[in-house]
């Protein structure tokens, strides 16, 4: 069985995907408590590292592998630093990179792939990683850590089973061209949920309570009408808590986005938002409400992870 491990783990999203495929998870590094949490509790047999990955050093980790061998490094970076969603997003693309320190973190990330040199490795971020020629740079700290053929792999979670729009770029030393699935829509991920009542005993389907104020306003929203709009960067216009079209793909699904039910005027719950994500409803999310939704959201969505994973199963067992 080949083996992974899972830097900046989150919930689990990309390592669900792995494991689905047939992977073994080895460890994870996380420092997020409720994610620390969930992903210990839906993975009990990876070691979980839960400190700032900055602090952790590659001794450390084979120290804690114990001698086990690690074939692929897996994981996705903060985002904030490069999305076009953030209107503080700085305008040198160098500064997102080496001076955000939140955009560094992708520095820590290849030293740990090119202290542990696994066979492949894959990175997930947004497409805007790789504004202004950051991409060009990424190749170029990659090559220093002995990886010189870099490649960009933009995918769309849709086209992967996923029942919402995402569209991420998974930088990976091998080209990845996973065969494409078939379309989900919002519907065919909720339809069959019963209303949010503990008497189901549906893991993190709790209803979400709602101002009368704000329900009166979500009321005369129709199917792709949102609640609140703000600006992201460059000015773009972005909606928030939209009423789902309950027979196309949802919009992406991020931590601080909410939606609202296609038939009934409320907030869709986290198991039903998770749905979206294509998590199974064996995966539990830990912590406060809002941690839980974050966790989905910031979350590889596990139908493209699988979609990913078999096709590096696939490339590792052609190179037998």
């Amino acid at each position: 069985m080949y083996t992974f491990i899972d830097l900046f783990a989150g919930g689990g999203g990309f390592s669900r995907g792995f494991v689905q495929a047939g992977f073994k998870p080895l460890l994870a590094i996380e420092n997020f408590p409720p994610a620390v949490e969930t992903y210990r509790r839906n993975f009990p047999e990876a070691v979980m590292v839960d400190e700032d990955i900055q602090e952790v050093h590659s001794v450390d980790i084979l120290r804690m592998l114990k001698g086990r061998r690690v074939d692929v490094v897996i994981g996705g970076p903060p985002c904030e630093a490069y999305t076009r969603a953030n209107p503080q997003r700085r305008k040198d693309p160098l500064e997102r990179l080496y001076e955000d320190p939140r955009g560094r973190l992708v520095l820590h990330y290849i030293r740990i792939v090119g202290d542990l040199r696994p066979k492949v490795f894959v990175m997930e971020n947004v497409p805007g990683i790789m504004d202004g020629g950051l991409d060009k740079i990424i190749r170029e700290e990659f090559a220093r850590v002995g990886y010189d053929t870099i490649y960009f792999n933009i995918l769309r979670a849709e086209e992967y089973g996923t029942p919402s729009h995402r569209v991420r770029v998974f930088v990976s030393n091998i080209e990845l061209r996973p065969p494409r699935r078939g379309k989900k829509t919002v519907i065919d991920a909720i339809g069959d949920l019963p209303p949010p009542d503990p008497y189901y005993g549906i893991p993190n389907h709790e209803y979400v309570p709602l101002s009368r104020k704000k329900r009166k306003r979500v009321a005369k929203l129709r199917w792709g009408e949102a609640l609140i709009h703000y600006r992201g960067y460059g000015g773009r216009v972005l909606g928030n808590f939209v009423r789902l079209h309950p027979y196309r793909v949802a919009p992406t699904v991020m931590g601080s986005a909410r939606f609202i039910h296609p038939f009934e005027d409320r907030i869709i719950t986290v198991r039903e938002q998770a749905r979206l994500m294509g998590f199974p409803d064996h995966h539990v999310f830990y912590g406060g409400r809002d941690a839980q939704y974050n966790q989905v959201g910031e979350a590889v969505p596990p139908p493209l992870a699988r979609a990913i994973a078999e096709y590096v199963l696939k490339w590792l067992e052609d190179k037998l």
